[in-house]
């Protein structure tokens, strides 16, 4: 009977000595990054026209993250050697898993709430679509480019600096208009929500941290 498998020699091309797999760690926080940048987007979706099904999916986005950190974590706790600290790892997913979580806790008190979207939570939420974005390819960087990873959490910096004064002149605005009893309690909700948003770039901002402090210990 012949024997079809390829020779032990044929599997070790010159080609395939040189290719380096993706690390999987740097794998599953790319798709976490790939999700949140998903999950930012499907929230100025449902800034610009809040429906029920826009705002589930940001749940289903959401939810998705979740498994992939979840799979993260045991992946964590099953491995002895990563391809930095195991700490980093752990806290640059969950900063990650925060920014989409403060998105999907938006949608959700907006909801419960009643609260109408306005041109601040469209800045905002704009604004953390390009701070997710920017997470997204810090984290790629650390596969191939990690002094490249630096830039990215420098942009990731400005434009959480850039909600924060977004965040302030629609607190401005909202103590700027009548105090009758229906505006106090329209501006709760809407402080409530802005608070959200300030969250979500905050978290994005302690990413760019974590993010820093890789490639410190790389370089």
């Amino acid at each position: 009977m012949a024997n079809n498998k390829t020779p032990f020699w044929k599997k070790f091309s010159i080609k395939n000595l040189f290719h380096r797999r993706p690390n999987r760690f740097i794998e599953l926080l790319c798709q976490q990054a790939q999700l949140t940048v998903e999950g930012m987007e499907a929230l100025n979706a449902y800034f610009e026209k809040p429906t029920r099904r826009r705002a589930e999916a940001v749940d289903k986005i959401e939810s998705s993250a979740d498994e992939v950190r979840r799979i993260l974590i045991d992946e964590l706790n099953r491995t002895f050697v990563t391809p930095f600290d195991r700490e980093d790892i752990h806290s640059l997913s969950r900063a990650i898993d925060d920014m989409l979580d403060y998105a999907y806790t938006t949608v959700v008190e907006m909801s419960i709430l009643e609260v109408e979207p306005n041109q601040h939570m469209r800045t905002m939420g704009e604004l953390l679509a390009k701070a997710a974005h920017e997470v997204l390819l810090g984290v790629q960087r650390l596969a191939d480019h990690v002094g490249v990873t630096q830039t990215h959490t420098i942009r990731i910096k400005q434009l959480e600096n850039q909600v924060e004064q977004e965040y302030r002149l629609a607190l401005a605005d909202l103590f700027a208009q009548p105090k009758d009893t229906e505006h106090i309690v329209q501006m709760l909700k809407l402080r409530e929500t802005f608070r959200h948003l300030s969250n979500a770039a905050d978290r994005g901002d302690e990413a760019a941290n974590v993010l820093s402090d890789i490639v410190v210990k790389m370089g």
